[in-house]
């Protein structure tokens, strides 16, 4: 994101980080905090500031060792956020751009029957639980000091840099693992980086995205099967997949205890990109294909 901030001269940019060294922030003004929480001063930091870009959450944790994970979910993702939003608030920030999740709205759809913005959330873990508290209590302190407010839900992003199941994904594929994914009918909507940051380059001045909420996604849905194929492209590395129906992997996850798994590998999460493109006016600049060449080629270069 700073690459895009920093390649357009109308921006000044400020960034707050919670440890030294990046060599992208030189020639920055940076600001130093500590580990998020409700009561933090961020003295300077929102100071002289129009827009703020909250990216910054308790994310999903693999091998949580939180004895209450629900507290420490919401004590970065609820208290931290909505005390950097009310100090913003104090200090004169006009707009508070959240990135927020798709998980507010749940966790799988019918296929056909994306999720809009306006559909009633139904968060189904502490994470999604999290961001949905941040987002309501966001509205309230928008509609009490002026602060005008939006909130993102991305879907899965990826791109350059992508970690965790989508790296371990292209990992199977470039070193040509068959993998029984050859017969997946779901339809799942994705983001690349490129095209969510466009996205939250648009919100800082479109007024339009005053206390609005956005889904983002490519524009165009895949299922596993069709993902793995063309990353396989991406990677110079034709996928090897075994035609192995759907319902009998969610058998065989289930007796394994690893229904998330199939969940995502199986089943289908569309999102509705119509108010998004409506309101903004905006298209996602990059290509589903065009961003996973990008994304093939950081992987290889690594």
């Amino acid at each position: 994101m700073l690459e895009r901030l920093r390649s357009e001269d109308r921006f000044a940019l400020a960034v707050a980080v919670r440890r030294w060294g990046y060599p992208e922030l030189n020639n920055l003004t940076v600001h130093k905090v500590g580990s998020l929480s409700g009561d933090m001063s961020w003295g300077g930091a929102v100071d002289a500031t129009d827009t703020v870009i909250h990216c910054a959450a308790r994310v999903h944790v693999m091998n949580e060792s939180s004895a209450d994970p629900m507290s420490a979910f919401r004590a970065v993702n609820v208290d931290a956020t909505l005390n950097l939003a009310s100090q913003a608030a104090s200090a004169g920030v006009r707009r508070f751009i959240f990135i927020s999740s798709i998980k507010v709205n749940g966790e799988g759809t019918v296929e056909g029957k994306p999720y809009s913005a306006s559909d009633t959330p139904a968060p189904a873990d502490a994470y999604g639980i999290s961001k949905l508290e941040a987002e309501v209590g966001l509205r309230a302190l928008a509609e009490r000091t002026g602060l005008e407010v939006t909130i993102i839900r991305p879907v899965l992003v990826y791109g350059p840099g992508v970690k965790a199941n989508f790296y371990r994904m292209m990992g199977w594929l470039n070193r040509g693992i068959p993998l029984p994914l050859g017969a997946i009918y779901n339809k799942r909507s994705l983001v690349a980086l490129d095209n969510l940051v466009d996205l939250i380059v648009t919100c800082v001045d479109s007024p339009g995205a005053a206390n609005q909420t956005f889904l983002v996604s490519d524009g165009e849905d895949l299922s596993t099967t069709e993902l793995l194929q063309r990353t396989g492209v991406a990677l110079g590395k034709p996928a090897r997949l075994l035609p192995i129906p759907g319902s009998s992997l969610e058998v065989g996850a289930a007796l394994l205890g690893k229904r998330e798994v199939a969940q995502r590998l199986c089943g289908s999460l569309q999102v509705d990109i119509s108010k998004t493109r409506e309101i903004l006016g905006w298209r996602p600049p990059v290509s589903i294909d065009e961003a996973l060449r990008k994304t093939a080629e950081d992987f290889l270069r690594q």
